[in-house]
C-alpha cells in the first residue's frame, strides 16, 4: 500500500516537491486556496517556467490538487508537509501570517485521534516553530521543521539531489519518519542534519548568509582588482583553488539578489538584534552588496562611451530565470539609463513587459526565445 503524503501550500515550491514525492512512489494530496490554480493542476493544463514542472505534472499518476484542508485531515495522512508563503515585511523578517491561520484552521477541526506530524518546509524566523507546537500540541500534533534549499530554475533537479536535508526533529522518531521520506525520494544520499527545531531554524538564515557573505567578498577583492588594474579572475580563482575556501559563488559578477538570499540575511540580522548580538558580518555583507553597485555603476560609465549602446543579456535576478526580485543587475541597467546611457536589454517576453509596465521606454528592449 503506498504512503500517502499530504501537502499544505502547492505553490511553485510545494508543487515541485509533491511532484518529487509522487515520482518516488508516494500517493501525494496538494491543498491549494486557489480554485483556478487546482483546476489547471488537475487538467493538467498548468503552464511554468520551471524546468521539469510540467513534465512531471504530465506524467503523475498518484497526485492531485484539492482546495478543501478536510481533504487531508484524514487518517490516512500521517505526515503533512507546510510550504505556504512567508512573506518578509519591509522591516525584515517573516510573516508567518498563513502558519497562524493554518493553525488555527486545524485548531477548528479538533484534536486528532492518532498524532499527525506536521513539516514546515517554509522559512520562518527562528523561535516561531517552537510557538507553532506549542500551540497544536493539545491538538495531537507534533511540529518539525525541514526547510528547502532550493534555487529558482533547478528546483526539482535541487529536490533530487539535495546536498544535505535539514530537519528540525519533534523528536527521534519523527526525525526517522522525515527521513524515510527522503531517503525514498532522492536520487543521491544526502546528509541529514537532525536537531531541535530552533537550532533547525539558525542554519537555514546561516548557510544563505553565509553565501551572500562569499558573493559579497568575491565582488569586493574583484572590485579592488578592477580599481588597481589587477585581474579579478585570475585572483578569484586562484584563492578558489585553497581546498579550505572552494569556488563555488566566489567568482566576480553582479551583486547577490532574488527571493531568497536578502531575505535571509536580513532575518538573521533581525533575529540577532533582538538577541543583543547584533551580526556584523551579515551587515557588513549587505553594505558591501550595496557599495558593490555604485562601483559598477561608476565603472559602467566610464569603460562605455556616452552614445555607445549598453547591452545587458539577462536583467533578472539569475540567468535563465523569469524573476526580477532585488535584482542587483536590472538596479544597475536603471541607473544607467537614467544616466542618460542607451541601454539594451534582452529578456523572454514575460520579463519584457513586466519592465515595459515599470520602465516604459526608459530603456531599449531585445526579446530572446525561451
Amino acid at each position: 500500500m503506498q504512503q500517502k503524503i499530504g501537502i499544505i501550500g502547492i505553490g511553485k515550491l510545494g508543487l515541485c516537491f509533491a511532484l518529487n514525492l509522487e515520482r518516488a512512489g508516494f500517493e501525494v494530496l496538494g491543498v491549494d486556496l486557489s480554485e483556478d490554480y487546482v483546476a489547471k493542476i488537475n487538467q493538467k493544463k498548468l503552464k511554468s517556467f520551471e524546468p521539469d514542472l510540467e513534465a512531471l505534472l504530465e506524467k503523475s499518476t498518484q497526485f492531485k490538487a484539492t482546495t478543501e484542508l478536510k481533504d487531508i485531515l484524514t487518517d490516512a495522512y500521517q505526515q503533512l508537509f507546510i510550504l505556504v508563503a512567508t512573506p518578509s515585511p519591509p522591516d525584515g523578517g517573516y510573516d508567518h501570517t498563513q502558519l497562524e491561520d493554518l493553525a488555527n484552521d486545524l485548531i477548528a477541526f479538533g484534536k486528532r485521534e492518532q498524532g499527525i506530524d506536521l513539516i514546515v518546509s517554509c522559512t520562518t524566523m527562528p523561535g516561531y516553530c517552537d510557538e507553532f507546537a506549542a500551540k497544536l500540541a493539545p491538538y495531537n500534533y507534533s511540529v518539525s521543521y525541514n526547510p528547502e534549499f532550493i534555487a529558482q530554475g533547478t528546483i526539482i533537479r535541487d529536490q533530487q539531489r539535495p546536498d544535505m536535508i535539514l530537519i528540525g526533529e519533534a523528536n527521534a522518531a519523527v526525525g526517522e519518519r522525515i527521513e524515510h521520506i527522503y531517503r525514498k525520494m532522492c536520487d543521491n544520499v544526502p546528509t541529514f542534519c537532525k536537531m531541535d527545531r530552533l537550532s533547525a531554524e539558525i542554519t537555514k538564515l546561516s548557510i544563505n548568509c553565509f553565501l551572500t557573505t562569499k558573493i559579497s567578498f568575491a565582488n569586493s577583492i574583484g572590485d579592488l582588482c578592477y580599481r588597481v588594474g589587477a585581474n579579478p579572475e585570475k585572483v578569484l580563482k586562484a584563492v578558489a583553488n585553497d581546498s579550505r575556501i572552494g569556488g563555488r559563488y566566489l567568482s566576480y559578477g553582479f551583486g547577490f539578489g532574488g527571493p531568497c538570499l536578502p531575505r535571509d540575511n536580513r532575518a538573521l540580522g533581525k533575529f540577532a538584534e533582538a538577541n543583543d548580538y547584533p551580526l556584523l558580518i551579515g551587515q557588513t555583507t549587505d553594505e558591501v552588496n550595496r557599495r558593490h553597485l555604485d562601483f559598477q555603476e561608476s565603472w559602467y560609465l566610464a569603460k562605455y562611451a556616452a552614445l555607445e549602446p549598453i547591452v545587458f543579456d539577462y536583467v533578472t535576478y539569475k540567468k535563465d530565470s523569469v524573476i526580477l526580485e532585488e535584482s542587483q543587475q536590472l538596479a544597475l541597467a536603471v541607473r544607467l539609463a537614467k544616466a542618460g546611457r542607451k541601454v539594451v536589454v534582452k529578456g523572454q517576453r514575460i520579463v519584457i513587459e513586466e519592465l515595459i509596465k515599470r520602465y516604459g521606454d526608459l530603456m531599449t528592449y531585445e526579446e530572446v526565445a525561451v
